[in-house]
């Protein structure tokens, strides 16, 4: 096994892992040590972290991907690194500086009534420390050294809010000694992979400025807006919640929300595989190669995520009762509309394959830039507009619609461009076969123990959709893997 692949296998190790035990802390730990009122005001306060974190990193860690190997010697190689240090550095200090000296700043963007306003000290800490985290594991991207700061990223976070909320239970930490814990928690990280980088790979410090410095703040820039826009269309609506509603009401939506997001995480496993096929299919022009990555992909993660998305679907009111069973807290029931809006936006998103990929490695992806910020524009409006419309449920449908109509564009744009898209026939089927068996097993009620009816309804649901599929022969690799299970 090569070191792409090995350390590709490893990574997509932790990302599972790190979804399981993400799983538990959200569902279970968080809201039954914590309640859903403190739950909800944490996870609003890492939402903006999340926010502005693109902003102090200004799109640094990605433009050293790009452009290190572009530098013809080790002193300019070395002058990127070095500048990749000390650029968020002119963007953090300016906006830490004006808000703390100016209330209005914080007034204009925190409500009254939000607590939020409170915690300015923790969301510019963890924003800061994971601006720079990104940078350093860059680095380590940039030398082929992911498996430990991909452990960073995905799993250590997980771990560290499970003990963080085991020693919370345990009454050796009030709230506001969780607060500092996790700061510090997240500077720990960040102490890691600084080390671990500098170790790899030490730059020799020459105060020079990258004789290519307009080229690299104007890439700088773009990612910048691009990461910002993002960032916005997946976390706004936990802080807007907060704002406008209840911290409580985040918790309930955070519940939904992860529940909903098992559908997209086979995509982000093939993310780590196909990439660089899309990449390497653009940079020859094979046409063909590039239409059959998408097909395929589009195929085989419509079908994945079309299984989770009917065992998940199907069993919400059992789901929902074994969530209030274990937190022994009431309302989580009410974030159900919300698991079927998003659940919808992330089996189409799945649908689409690589198509993603193949934006962001061709010349076209700066449309991703007009695209992104549309999108976070009109997130921002419907967000205020339908939360005081509709609640949290509003929360969500403003992120079915905005998720739809970016991806929608995206469609219209490889179409245009490469004259492709992601469907075939054989994707109408497998439309049809999760249409199918959503309707007959949702309207399946079992009267035992939730555990037991999940476990049955899922059984039940999960083998006809896999032996219609087979039978079928909708794809190829899930037909592989069937045979190779079926012959153990």
């Amino acid at each position: 096994m090569g070191i792409i692949a090995r350390q590709s296998f490893y990574n997509i190790l932790s990302i599972l892992f790190a979804f399981a035990l993400g799983g538990i802390n959200t569902i279970v730990f968080y809201p039954r040590v914590m309640g859903p009122e403190f739950h909800g005001l944490i996870g609003a306060l890492l939402a903006n972290s999340n926010i502005i974190q693109p902003l102090f990193a200004y799109g640094i860690q990605f433009t050293i991907i790009k452009y290190y190997s572009a530098c013809t010697s080790k002193r300019e190689q070395d002058n990127l690194l070095v500048f990749s240090i000390l650029l968020p550095l002119v963007v953090i200090l300016p906006i830490v500086g004006l808000v703390y000296q100016y209330d209005s700043i914080s007034a204009f963007v925190f409500s009254e009534d939000s607590p939020a306003g409170d915690f300015l000290f923790l969301i510019f800490s963890i924003a800061t420390a994971t601006a720079y985290f990104e940078i350093f594991y860059s680095w380590l991207r940039i030398q082929k050294k992911t498996v430990f700061g991909n452990f960073l990223k995905e799993v250590y976070q997980r771990v560290m809010i499970t003990v963080l909320l085991t020693f919370y239970f345990l009454g050796w930490l009030d709230f506001d000694g969780f607060i500092v814990a996790l700061i510090v928690g997240y500077f720990l990280r960040l102490l890691l992979i600084v080390s671990y980088a500098l170790w790899v790979y030490r730059p020799e410090v020459h105060f020079e400025l990258p004789e290519n410095l307009k080229v690299l703040l104007r890439y700088c820039s773009y990612i910048f807006l691009t990461g910002f826009s993002a960032s916005i269309i997946l976390d706004l609506d936990k802080s807007m919640i907060e704002q406008l509603l209840k911290p409580e009401y985040v918790s309930f939506y955070m519940v939904a929300i992860f529940i909903a997001a098992v559908i997209d995480a086979p995509s982000r496993a093939m993310v780590q595989i196909v990439s660089p096929m899309v990449a390497e299919a653009l940079n020859t022009k094979n046409s063909v190669r590039l239409e059959e990555l998408l097909k395929r992909s589009s195929l085989n993660l419509l079908l994945v995520s079309g299984l989770l998305f009917v065992l998940i679907t199907t069993n919400l009111d059992d789901i929902y009762r074994l969530i209030e069973l274990l937190n022994a807290q009431k309302g989580y029931a009410a974030g159900l509309p919300i698991i079927l809006l998003i659940s919808f936006s992330k089996l189409f998103s799945a649908s689409l394959g690589c198509l993603n990929n193949i934006i962001t490695n061709s010349e076209y992806y700066r449309y991703l830039l007009i695209f992104s910020v549309a999108a976070a524009s009109l997130a921002v409006i419907l967000n205020i507009q339908f939360i005081q419309s509709y609640g949290f449920v509003g929360a969500a449908l403003a992120t079915l619609i905005v998720v739809t109509l970016f991806n929608f564009l995206k469609i219209v744009l490889v179409y245009s461009k490469f004259k492709i898209h992601p469907f075939g026939i054989k994707s109408i089927w497998v439309l049809l076969l999760i249409l199918i068996l959503y309707g007959v097993f949702f309207n399946i009620n079992l009267d035992f123990h939730p555990i037991l009816t999940v476990t049955i309804k899922a059984t039940l649901a999960g083998a006809l959709y896999l032996g219609v599929s087979y039978f079928l022969g909708l794809s190829e690799e899930v037909n592989r893997v069937i045979d190779r299970f079926l012959k153990k």
